[in-house]
C-alpha cells in the first residue's frame, strides 16, 4: 500500500447533505410525475401506449451516455457533472411541464402535447444521467474504505427516500389554477435550490483517480460478505499500488471495460432482464388503477390511489434494502434469487387483484422483490470487475438501468390493452428467465 492520493477518512456533513438532496429531488420528482401521467394522459385522450411511448427517446439517451458522462468525471470533475445533471434535469421538467399544462388548457393539442412532452423529457435522459454516476464516484474517492459502505448506502437511500416522497407529495401538489402541473413546477424550483447550493457549497473538486468503492449506486454493500471484501480490498491496494509507477494505469483498465466482458455478462443479462419486468410493472400500475377502479372518467381522483401503491412499493423496496439484506447478509447472488421469487409471486396477486387493496399489496411484493433485485445486481457487477475499472462498471450498470425504458414499458401497456393475461405471462418469464442465469451461470456467493 503507498498510500497514493488516499482519500480522507469521510466526508463532512455539509457535503453528504448536498449529495443526498441530488439524489432525493430527481427521485422524488420522477416519482412524482408517474403518480400523475396516467390520469394527464386520460384528460388529453391518448393512448395509453402513447403515453408510455413518450418516456422511450429519453431513456435511450440515459443508456447511451451515462457510460460517457461517467467517463467524463473522471476527467471534469463530479461535481461539475453533477451540475450539468441538475440542470438538465430542471430545465426538462420545466418544460415538460409547460408542455402538458398548454395541451390541458387547449392551446395545443393533446398529440402535440405529449410529443413536446417526450422532447422535453430527452433533456433529463441526456444530461441529467450525468449526475448518478458523479455522485456515487464522488463518494467513492473521497471516503476510506470503512467509510465507504456507510456513505454510499446512505447516498443510495436518498434515492430510495425519494421514491416514497414523490408519490406522497403528488396529490398535494395539485394546486388551484395549474392541477396536474403542479408537481413538475414544485421539483423544477426544487432542483434549482439543490443546485444553487451545490454549486455554493460544494468545492470544486479534482478527480485524481477513477472512483473506486466495494458498491456503485445501490443501497447494497458488499460488507454483507467479507470474503469477497476482504478480496476486493486486495485488488485495490494492488491497483493503488502499480498505479504509483503508471499513473495511467487505472484509465487504461477502465478504457477496457466492454459490455461483453466474460466477467460482467451473466450479471448483465440478469440486470437487462430483471429491469424489463421493473419496468413493464411501473409502466402498467397506473393504468391498471384506473382502470379496476373505475377512473377512466374522472382522473383527476387516480391520482391519489396511483401515488399510495407507489409509495407502498417504495417503503417496500426501502425494506428490502434497508432491513433484508443487511439482517440477511445476502450476497448479490442470494439476493436476487430472493428478489425474482418475490417478483413472481407479487405479479400472480397483482394480476388477480380487483381492489386498491389487492393491488397495493401485489405490487408491494414485487418492489419487495425488485428491492432484493436490484442491489443484487449492481453488487455482482461491480464486485465481477477490479477496483480501477469501477467508474466504468458504475456507467454501464446505469445504462442497462436506463435500457429498461426505453421500449418495455410502452410494450407491456399495449399488451395490457389488447390480451390481458398476456402481460402477466411475459413478466413471468422475465422473472423465471433471471432465476435461471442465476443458478447456471453465477457462482454461488460463498464460492465467488
Amino acid at each position: 500500500m503507498t498510500g497514493l492520493d488516499e482519500p480522507d477518512v469521510q466526508l463532512p456533513p455539509g457535503r453528504m447533505a448536498l449529495l443526498f438532496a441530488v439524489m432525493l429531488v430527481t427521485a422524488a420528482g420522477n416519482t412524482a410525475m408517474q403518480s400523475v401521467m396516467p390520469s394527464i394522459g386520460t384528460h388529453l385522450k391518448i393512448a395509453d401506449v402513447w403515453v408510455s411511448l413518450a418516456y422511450s427517446w429519453s431513456a435511450l439517451l440515459w443508456m447511451l451516455l451515462a457510460p460517457f458522462w461517467a467517463r467524463r468525471s473522471d476527467r471534469r470533475g463530479r461535481k461539475a457533472m453533477m451540475a450539468l445533471g441538475l440542470t438538465g434535469f430542471a430545465i426538462s421538467f420545466a418544460l415538460c411541464g409547460a408542455a402538458l399544462f398548454a395541451g390541458l388548457r387547449g392551446t395545443v393539442g393533446g398529440l402535440t402535447a405529449i410529443l413536446l412532452f417526450a422532447a422535453a423529457r430527452s433533456l433529463y435522459g441526456g444530461f441529467g444521467s450525468a449526475a448518478p454516476p458523479a455522485v456515487q464516484a464522488y463518494v467513492a474517492s473521497r471516503t476510506s474504505r470503512a467509510e465507504r459502505t456507510q456513505a454510499l448506502s446512505m447516498v443510495s437511500s436518498s434515492f430510495g427516500l425519494g421514491t416514497v416522497l414523490g408519490p406522497a407529495l403528488a396529490p398535494l401538489l395539485i394546486l388551484p389554477g395549474i392541477g396536474l402541473i403542479g408537481p413538475f413546477a414544485a421539483f423544477t424550483l426544487a432542483a434549482l435550490v439543490v443546485l444553487t447550493l451545490l454549486r455554493l457549497r460544494l468545492p470544486n473538486d479534482d478527480p485524481r483517480f477513477a472512483g473506486r468503492g466495494e458498491i456503485m449506486g445501490e443501497s447494497f454493500s458488499a460488507a454483507s460478505s467479507p470474503r469477497v471484501v476482504a478480496a476486493e480490498a486486495d485488488l485495490r491496494d494492488e491497483s493503488q499500488s502499480s498505479t504509483a509507477h503508471d499513473p495511467h494505469s487505472a484509465d487504461s483498465l477502465a478504457d477496457r471495460l466492454r459490455w461483453t466482458d466474460p466477467r460482467m455478462r451473466a450479471w448483465l443479462a440478469v440486470g437487462v432482464l430483471g429491469g424489463q419486468a421493473q419496468s413493464v410493472l411501473l409502466g402498467l400500475v397506473g393504468f391498471l388503477l384506473l382502470d379496476r377502479l373505475g377512473l377512466r372518467h374522472q382522473p383527476d381522483a387516480a391520482a391519489g390511489p396511483i401515488g399510495l401503491v407507489l409509495m407502498g412499493g417504495a417503503v417496500a423496496t426501502l425494506l428490502a434494502q434497508w432491513g433484508l439484506i443487511p439482517m440477511m447478509k445476502l450476497g448479490p447472488r442470494n439476493s436476487t434469487l430472493w428478489g425474482m421469487g418475490f417478483v413472481c409471486v407479487g405479479t400472480l396477486a397483482m394480476a388477480a387483484g380487483r381492489d386498491l387493496h389487492a393491488i397495493a399489496v401485489g405490487f408491494a411484493i414485487c418492489s419487495l422483490g425488485f428491492g432484493l433485485f436490484r442491489p443484487g445486481f449492481t453488487s455482482g457487477a461491480s464486485l465481477a470487475v477490479t477496483p480501477a475499472e469501477q467508474g466504468q462498471s458504475a456507467g454501464i450498470v446505469a445504462a442497462v438501468n436506463g435500457s429498461a425504458y426505453i421500449i418495455s414499458p410502452a410494450i407491456g401497456v399495449w399488451l395490457y390493452n389488447h390480451s390481458t393475461w398476456s402481460v402477466w405471462v411475459v413478466v413471468e418469464c422475465l422473472a423465471i428467465g433471471v432465476i435461471a442465469i442465476c443458478l447456471r451461470g453465477i457462482r454461488p456467493d460463498h464460492v465467488a
